[in-house]
């Protein structure tokens, strides 16, 4: 074996160990860093106010244990605008106190149209310093400086030395006058993120696993995205020149399909759920009809969420706004963080408390082992002492078991070796023609012999033949015609059908034995 192989197998060998060593050691870890203050078991509340053109759309959500409620649901319409900072203000504050949560956190969900959404890549030498480069370079990825908006952006996969980027941008004077306006309601805002990351939230959390393309219809037009691994890959948008239905879905299938082929070249087909608002059953049907794979509908899908009916249809954007904030596995965007992530300090106070813990346990194990070990053996002889008179009733409960099940193992051999007399008699009694009668029966351990009259003596072997208790039927002498008794004398030999004559020898020889 050359050094190059030895090299390769001691390389497989560590990576192994590594990977073995790291499966046993995570959980340990993930102990001894829980935090009380979790995303699993730490309650929260949220109120999820998503911005749409014609709507404003109020969730207020909560987590307890994991578990997350939805409960209660506002919605108003602005007849085709979007609402302006001050009308905002005071229909969102309207909610609040209408549902009850003064103090829940808000998150304020945008429409994608004020968003820029842009894919970059990086070398992965940045990934250390990766907020400071996006703030650096956002003015070369988007329209915007870091100074003049709000944005976030989410690491989509690390490939071959580079990193592949999402970014999401929007112009801070499109934002502030809403952030402002709601804190001069006493209300501030702690998260704002897009329609179209909340509404990837919401797909994953009733769990689709698959990327997934996601369209939104309305009568005015349609927008949507590509979802690959959780992250917006490419975005779709425009609107309808006609009221033609026909011609609308054609103008979907045209910008949908490449995307479609591009994945499937790449080997994946992603799933496509559309959500239909305020548009016909007709388009519906066209656009089934028209997609050359199966289409899911996000109002015909169950949503896995507790929460109230509400006249208008579920607000979807706004429920995957809440999510954003209560699922720990969300992963979703904030733009009021401007790319700055905060790593999460591992809890001192209960690592040290599990740490002083177990440098108890091991201490008293070390002290302690010959005085637990003392004790256990002196319990164990009093046990013994206590329980030495049951013992001996025990033991001689099993001789005589032993020696009933004996006498039962003989009775048994001796009904299964032998057929017992009374059951040839009873055969007999059965098979004989009325006009036949015995004058003698012999029953041995293997033959019967019979002598008798009847009226005809030759049909008697055939039926006696036909028992299942008999066989080798034949008469041992001649018959003849007895005239005093008008009937015919006869005189038959047979032999027990089933019995064990190996069985019977090697009992008999065991009885000669014992009575030697």
């Amino acid at each position: 074996m050359n050094g190059t192989a030895v090299i390769n197998k001691l390389s497989i060998w560590v990576s192994t160990s590594s990977s073995i060593l790291k499966k046993l050691t995570d959980p340990i870890a993930r102990l001894l860093t829980f935090s009380l203050a979790d995303d699993i078991i730490y309650p929260a509340k949220t109120v999820s106010a998503s911005l749409d053109k014609g709507a404003l759309s109020v969730a207020y959500g909560r987590r307890f244990f994991s578990r997350i409620k939805i409960l209660g649901i506002r919605e108003y319409s602005f007849e085709g605008r979007y609402p302006q900072p001050e009308v905002f203000a005071s229909s969102l504050s309207l909610s609040i106190n209408d549902l009850g949560a003064t103090n829940a956190e808000v998150t304020l969900s945008i429409p994608k149209a004020w968003t820029i959404i842009k894919t970059t890549e990086f070398p992965v030498t940045v990934k250390e310093n990766l907020s400071d480069v996006i703030a650096y370079e956002l003015d070369r990825i988007t329209p915007f400086n870091a100074g003049n908006a709000f944005y976030d952006f989410r690491v989509i996969k690390e490939k071959e030395g580079k990193l592949s980027i999402l970014v999401v941008a929007v112009k801070a004077d499109v934002i502030q006058p809403y952030i402002d306006a709601l804190r001069e309601k006493g209300i501030s805002v702690s998260r704002v993120t897009a329609n179209i990351s909340g509404i990837e939230t919401l797909c994953r959390f009733i769990g689709i696993k698959r990327d997934l393309l996601f369209i939104e219809l309305s009568k005015d037009g349609y927008e949507g995205a590509l979802f690959v691994n959780t992250a917006i890959s490419n975005v779709l948008t425009g609107t309808f020149p006609t009221d033609d239905e026909r011609s609308n879905v054609d103008l979907v299938v045209k910008e949908i399909t490449p995307l479609i082929d591009t994945m499937k070249s790449s080997g994946k087909e992603p799933q496509i759920m559309v959500h239909l608002r305020e548009t016909g059953a007709g388009l519906k049907e066209l656009l089934k009809a028209q997609v050359q794979q199966q289409v899911s509908f996000l109002n015909e899908t169950d949503i896995k969420l507790k929460q109230p009916s509400s006249e208008k249809g579920i607000p979807y954007a706004a429920l995957g706004g809440a999510l954003e904030s209560l699922w720990p596995k969300a992963n979703g965007l904030n733009l009021l963080t401007k790319g700055l992530h905060e790593t999460a300090k591992a809890p001192k106070l209960l690592t040290a408390t599990l740490l002083l813990i177990i440098l108890g346990l091991w201490i008293v194990y070390l002290v302690a082992p010959l005085q637990i070990e003392e004790r256990r053996l002196e319990e164990i002889d009093r046990q013994i002492m206590s329980r030495k008179e049951e013992v001996k009733k025990v033991e001689a409960l099993k001789k005589e078991i032993e020696a009933l099940g004996g006498e039962i193992a003989t009775i048994n051999n001796f009904k299964e070796n032998r057929r017992m007399s009374l059951d040839i008699i009873k055969e007999l009694t059965a098979i004989l023609p009325k006009t036949a009668w015995l004058s003698r029966v012999r029953v041995s351990e293997t033959n019967v012999d019979l002598e008798g009259y009847a009226s005809s003596a030759s049909g008697l072997l055939s039926k006696l033949e036909t028992s299942s208790f008999f066989k080798k039927v034949e008469f041992s002498s001649p018959t003849f015609r007895d005239t005093r008794m008008n009937a015919d004398r006869f005189n038959i030999k047979m032999e027990i059908e089933g019995v064990d004559i190996e069985a019977l020898k090697a009992e008999e020889e065991t009885d000669d034995e014992e009575e030697e």
